[in-house]
């Protein structure tokens, strides 16, 4: 006798179901909500350790482009889920998962994310967030104090003024960086006379009034890509955002900056923004933001800092004075999903004038009527969810003294990797960590030793074959699914600037011990054992 399978069927009673009744505490998704409220660290230990298997396999599970004629229940497309999804995610809060910016995550953010689910406040209006609205103020007002330190006073004058905004909550520094730019440039170009401002007139007609023959924004070579595309959403083009080299210590040449702001001003192309980088993406250095700051009123324009990684190096009072220079920004873009521990789309940007977003309002009369507090009228983004409550509760919970352990226990233990690196004769340290990043590569002793006596010709030709061991290791050490480092491209001087391969860490995760930085480095060295076309060419080389 076959027992037919229940099916599910979209009625206006299961539907209503749908909204209001929650499945039972005994039901595959009410077991798997209790299992991830009691242990979220057992949980994903238990779930989110992708197996290995090749993304054209994965993709086979998603490749139906129809959707369904056909509900299902809530606890068998759960099942299908762990299946086929969660059993293939990455398990980015492991501790051996070290190669990007995406890392663990605080217990206690779980609940509070269901909570700001279930509240579902849009913080584009006040009629939608009324709560939220304020809260997300405050929050904004925390962290522009964390960077410029201004007295309570300021604060009570201007963190809840309808007509200001201390900064903008956003998906991520993409949008803070883009934010930074957009008043920049309005505030640049602005109502003057006749002209109506670059926001009502388009930028053609701005660089006429202001007799500009074009703008141009200055940042080491090592800055973000999303400089760009802020160029070009903002139509300044991406050929305006000029790299300045950096020295080799991976922080811009100022000496070169200068020159190349002259430079510009004698060709009247008028810089809009010179931007710093506080924690570059590959390396984590940060560049000297108090001689960038000169320059940049040197030359009247608009001074960002760019510490989505590193802002948060500003909660410990060890370590604050690596970012010596960052008051005197007129932006700061700041990820609190990065280093302060909060779920991806939690991205701000802070300005130093509480007056400066009125170069961006925007209203309309079915939202975001002048005179009210509504925060879309200072954002890019509109409909957004109250990511701030996640910050503002992180803030408290781990609190300044909690972060700042955080930050410096992470500092310490890159500090401890790189000594590691370094006193092992078969890697090279490529560069020294100044936050908690630092990038290395396997290299044997003899083909070290072999690199110091070698004419430029021949270390390129080496560093081809390394290159290829790198990605080689890397990869491997990926699919098996133990540990993960990440892998860039940089420039190296020691070898006439060439952009070579190499591993990179972030050791951002309090769980990652030193036993597991040392099985890393066992297991890169197992795998580079196994490149069997490359390893013996290098040893041969060197023979």
């Amino acid at each position: 006798m076959t027992v037919s399978k229940r099916a599910a069927k979209a009625t206006e009673e299961s539907l209503h179901r749908i909204f209001t009744i929650p499945e039972a505490p005994d039901s595959t998704l009410g077991r798997i909500e209790q299992e991830m409220s009691q242990n979220l660290a057992g949980f994903l230990g238990a779930h989110i350790a992708a197996k290995e298997m090749a993304l054209s396999e994965i993709e086979r599970d998603f490749a139906c482009s129809e959707i369904p004629e056909q509900p299902t229940f809530v606890s068998e497309h759960m099942h299908h889920l762990l299946n086929k999804l969660v059993a293939q995610s990455v398990h980015t809060s492991s501790p051996s998962f070290i190669g990007h910016m995406t890392s663990a995550l605080p217990y206690f953010i779980l609940p509070l994310s269901k909570l700001m689910v279930g509240l579902n406040q849009n913080l584009v209006k006040i009629e939608t967030s009324k709560a939220f609205t304020p809260l997300e103020r405050q929050v904004l007002g925390m962290m522009h104090r964390l960077v410029y330190r201004d007295n309570e006073a300021f604060y009570q004058q201007w963190m809840h003024s309808a007509n200001h905004s201390l900064g903008a909550f956003c998906s991520g520094g993409t949008v803070a960086n883009l934010t930074a730019l957009w008043v920049a440039r309005n505030n640049l170009l602005k109502a003057n006379g006749d002209f109506k401002g670059v926001a009502r007139e388009g930028l053609y007609q701005a660089l006429k009034h202001y007799q500009y023959d074009g703008l141009a924004i200055l940042v080491s070579s090592r800055g973000h890509y999303s400089l760009k595309k802020s160029a070009d959403v903002l139509g300044i083009g991406q050929d305006s955002v000029i790299a300045i080299p950096t020295d080799a210590n991976n922080k811009v040449d100022c000496q070169l900056l200068r020159a190349k702001c002259q430079e510009l001003t004698e060709k009247n192309i008028r810089v809009l923004s010179i931007v710093g980088v506080a924690g570059t993406t590959e390396t984590g250095n940060i560049d000297p933001l108090v001689e960038m700051a000169e320059i940049a009123q040197q030359y009247q324009c608009h001074f960002h800092v760019d510490a989505a990684w590193g802002g948060a190096t500003l909660l410990s009072e060890k370590h604050r004075s690596l970012l010596k220079g960052i008051e005197l920004a007129d932006s700061v873009t700041i990820d609190a999903h990065k280093q302060m521990y909060v779920p991806m789309g939690a991205g701000l940007v802070v300005f130093k004038n509480p007056s400066s977003v009125a170069a961006i309002e925007h209203h309309a009369e079915y939202i975001l009527r002048k005179g009210s507090k509504d925060l879309g009228s200072h954002t890019l983004e509109g409909s957004r969810p109250g990511m701030a409550m996640l910050v503002y509760a992180s803030l408290h919970v781990i609190s300044r003294p909690g972060y700042e352990l955080l930050i410096n226990q992470s500092i310490e233990k890159a500090n401890y990797f790189a000594d590691l690196i370094d006193q092992h004769p078969d890697f090279e340290l490529v560069t020294k960590p100044e936050l908690c990043l630092l990038t290395y590569r396997y290299n044997p002793a003899v083909v070290q030793s072999l690199l110091v006596s070698s004419d430029k010709k021949q270390q390129d030709q080496i560093n081809v074959l390394l290159d290829k061991l790198t990605k080689f290791v890397q990869k491997r050490q990926r699919e098996n699914g133990k540990s993960f480092v990440s892998r860039t491209r940089i420039e190296v001087q020691k070898y006439h600037g060439r952009k070579t391969l190499v591993f990179r860490v972030v050791l951002a995760n309090p769980l990652t011990s030193k036993d597991i930085l040392t099985d890393i480095l066992a297991e890169q060295i197992e795998l580079a054992q196994e490149s069997r076309n490359v390893l013996p060419k290098l040893i041969s080389l060197a023979s």
